[in-house]
């Protein structure tokens, strides 16, 4: 999915003051700088913002940062949320087509007569109050190597009145690589880099490329106990509990 870009000068010029300032400022756990998040709604109107890691495979949240004036929340909506997502093509998007790239928003895929006939506006976002939704992913927060129907994803929400518009969603396509960079910088200094000998950063690219113990052994010529041996000494080296978080701990680190 594709648009043309269309901002104005001035439109640029902002842009340009928000990648060029330094925000030093720390989110409380995963996220972006609050400085960031509120000069990016400064420069597109919205009632709601929120940056979440989803796992549509295990349909999990695994962390959401939130900046909300308007929109409410409901009973159950996590459930209610699961409950619908797989049906909703604009909620779906990136887990169906793999497309971390494009910003979309919910007209890209319903009239506002069909989206106000689909069951996640019915059961959610009617209720919440949220009439349009502007997204797009933050493709480098999470390593080549993690599952497809995991992504970072920056939310943009409004209640009734004007959709975004298509100024909107090219002032978003343009920061979008700032978002990108930003996020990797704050991961980087919530969670210094944690060093791995040449051996142990060798085995864990084959256990991301898929291998099993016995696959890696013999690739190695070693036992499936010297395996063992050496993940368990990289998941103390990298405070982890898992091949999955090993993983994405060592090589989120280290992208460029």
């Amino acid at each position: 999915m594709s648009t043309s870009v269309r901002a104005s000068d001035r439109d640029l010029r902002a842009l340009a003051g928000i990648v060029s300032q330094d925000h030093a400022d720390l989110p409380d756990g995963q996220g972006l700088p609050p400085s960031l998040l509120a000069d990016l709604m400064g420069q597109i109107r919205c009632d709601a913002l929120s940056l979440d890691g989803w796992d549509t495979g295990r349909q999990m949240c695994w962390f959401s940062q939130e900046i909300s004036s308007g929109i409410q929340a409901i009973e159950d909506q996590d459930e209610v949320y699961w409950k619908n997502q797989r049906d909703s093509l604009f909620n779906s998007y990136v887990a169906r087509t793999g497309d971390q790239r494009s910003v979309i928003k919910i007209t890209d895929f319903y009239s506002i007569r069909q989206w106000h006939n689909t069951a996640m506006y019915v059961d959610c976002d009617r209720l919440m109050g949220l009439e349009h939704c502007l997204l797009v992913c933050l493709p480098s927060a999470l390593p080549p190597t993690a599952r497809p129907e995991r992504y970072v994803q920056l939310a943009l929400g409004r209640g009734p009145g004007p959709d975004f518009s298509e100024r909107d969603r090219a002032v978003l396509t343009l920061l979008r690589p700032h978002l990108d960079q930003a996020y990797l910088d704050v991961e980087r200094r919530r969670r210094p880099v944690t060093r791995l000998t040449p051996r142990q950063t060798g085995l864990l690219r084959l256990v991301a490329a898929g291998h099993t113990n016995a696959q890696i052994a013999r690739r190695l010529g070693i036992s499936e106990g010297t395996v063992r041996t050496h993940l368990e000494n990289i998941y103390e080296r990298l405070q982890v509990s898992s091949r999955t978080a090993a993983v994405t701990h060592a090589f989120t680190d280290t992208i460029a």
